[in-house]
């Protein structure tokens, strides 16, 4: 019997260390990453969906984070609309530790949820404030659909959304494999792909803040730019762009890719030093939202800027254009 027992000691015993070894030598199974997901959402052309972004949800009693007015303002409007989803380009809330500043976000937007309106967002810097577990614990808490997914895609009719995170390298790494893999299989019924994320290829803003804000691109975008633009003269879809970060509008042609900067969602706005060849040449400061009208073939994006008198909200239509499935023969034909 003792021996028996001395036997058992001296199994467990080898046992234990064999588990020490196995995880010093880091044969540990690390928990894979989530699998991003593939969301389809039921409609048929025509529809309209909206994009913006820059919203910082706060405390509205704060106006140093961002213009509470404006951007109740635009979440009404939006609401309005009545569009089939509304994507986000990022800096949904101010600090996305912030549980508070999320509890807004669930207030002011509840109108969405009770037209049941789908929000497909991305992630931005903000997004991520505080340290990402906790930040991403109240991202994901609130868009239950996307399983864990930092980046993800959507089928709607003719079209495939593709959302990325700008805080993760976008053309290489994990995201980037994936990113490589829905551009390479891209399902014959799309006629125009979209890619979602915050950071922008193109801006005419840049670190200096010459009038008080703005972004230089940086290089991981410029990059995702290019690869667009190379498979762009080969494809039978139409690329198209939205990003945020920069607090105003912008439009951008290169290569046959629309770029979009839509950063006016109530963080505040500055203008911007344009560029001479840029289409939009705005000096002023633009709170607005996109209406992207989507139909057999072709779609156009209309920029529905915001000016608020006396607490009145008064609407226009500086920049609207349309963008066709054949490339038009120079940057601007279709713009009106």
């Amino acid at each position: 019997m003792l021996s028996q027992r001395c036997s058992f000691a001296r199994a467990s015993l080898l046992l234990c260390l064999t588990t020490v070894l196995f995880n010093l030598t880091g044969c540990t199974k690390k928990p894979s990453e989530p699998k991003p997901v593939d969301l389809k959402l039921n409609v048929s052309v025509p529809f309209r969906f909206v994009a913006y972004g820059d919203t910082r949800f706060h405390d509205p009693n704060d106006t140093e984070a961002a213009n509470p007015a404006v951007r109740l303002a635009l979440v009404k409007a939006i609401a309005a609309a009545n569009p089939a989803f509304v994507c986000f380009t990022g800096d949904i809330v101010y600090n996305g530790f912030d549980v508070n500043d999320w509890k807004t976000w669930d207030s002011e937007t509840s109108i969405w949820r009770d037209k049941k309106i789908p929000i497909y967002p991305a992630l931005g810097n903000h997004d991520l404030h505080g340290g990402e577990k906790i930040a991403l614990g109240n991202y994901f808490q609130r868009f239950p659909a996307l399983n864990n997914s930092r980046y993800y895609s959507v089928r709607a009719a003719n079209t495939l959304t593709l959302v990325l995170d700008s805080a993760l390298a976008e053309t290489e790494g994990p995201q980037g494999q994936w990113l490589a893999s829905k551009l390479d299989k891209i399902p014959s019924d799309v006629d125009f792909v979209f890619l979602i994320f915050h950071h922008p290829p193109y801006t005419s803003s840049s670190d200096e803040k010459k009038f008080g804000g703005g972004h230089s691109a940086r290089s991981p975008e410029q990059q995702l730019a290019k690869v667009l633009e190379d498979r762009q003269p080969h494809a039978r879809v139409r690329f198209v762009v939205f990003s945020g970060h920069v607090h105003n509008y912008e439009r951008h042609e290169h290569g046959g890719v629309t770029y979009f900067v839509s950063g006016g969602g109530a963080a505040h706005a500055y203008p911007i030093e344009r560029a001479p060849d840029d289409p939009v040449q705005s000096k002023q400061v633009n709170y607005h939202y996109l209406l992207v009208e989507v139909d057999d073939k072709q779609l156009r994006v209309t920029m529905n800027r915001l000016e608020l008198n006396d607490g009145k909200a008064g609407w226009t239509q500086p920049d609207s254009v349309k963008i066709m499935l054949t490339a038009p023969t120079s940057a601007n034909a279709a713009a009106r």
